[in-house]
Parts: structure tokens; sequence; C-alpha cells
């Protein structure tokens, strides 16, 4: 998986920003559809994302708000996301020192 940061604001107002992490699975197949999974988490936080429809199926801790966003960031980066998807290489990634 490729692992990206992104910065989301957090609900407390003592610190601005949260570091939000996301990965990007390789392209599975599911029903002879090609689909990929994008993850998005903090340090308590956890979103599973499906592109290319681009929506959120697992969700814990993130305001309704929140997951809008992220779904809405999906799709306005689908096409990079997807081709993050198709450039995972799960044999090199196992290979890692």
């Amino acid at each position: 998986m490729e692992d990206f940061s992104l910065n989301m604001p957090k609900k407390s107002t003592e610190e601005n920003e949260a570091d939000l992490n996301m990965q990007v699975s390789p392209i599975c197949y599911r029903d002879g559809e090609k689909i990929a999974y994008v993850t998005f988490s903090d340090k308590s936080r956890y979103a599973e994302g499906e592109i290319p429809k681009c929506v959120i199926v697992k969700n814990n801790g993130f305001s309704k708000d929140e997951v809008f966003k992220l779904e809405e960031y999906m799709e306005q980066n689908l096409k990079t996301l997807k081709s993050m998807a198709a450039s995972v290489n799960p044999l090199k990634a196992l290979m890692k020192d």
C-alpha cells in the first residue's frame, strides 16, 4: 500500500491540525469489477473508502461532515488515486528491508 499524509483540522480548538494518513491498496477485483481501497487514519480514527465509487464503507470516529469531506476528496482526486492503486506492487512492498 502507498502511504501519504494529509492534514485535516482536529475537532479540538487546542490543536489546529492532526496528521491524517492515507493509504491506497492495489487494484482488487470484486464481482468482475476493478476496485481499490483508500484508508484514512490518525491516532484515534479510521475510515475506509472504495474507489471508483468514492464512498466510505467503514468509519470509526469521523463525523458525518468529515466523512462527506473524505468522499469529496476521493471524487476530486479519483484519477490520481486510480493511478496510485495501479502502481502499487504488493510483492515489492513485501520485500522492503
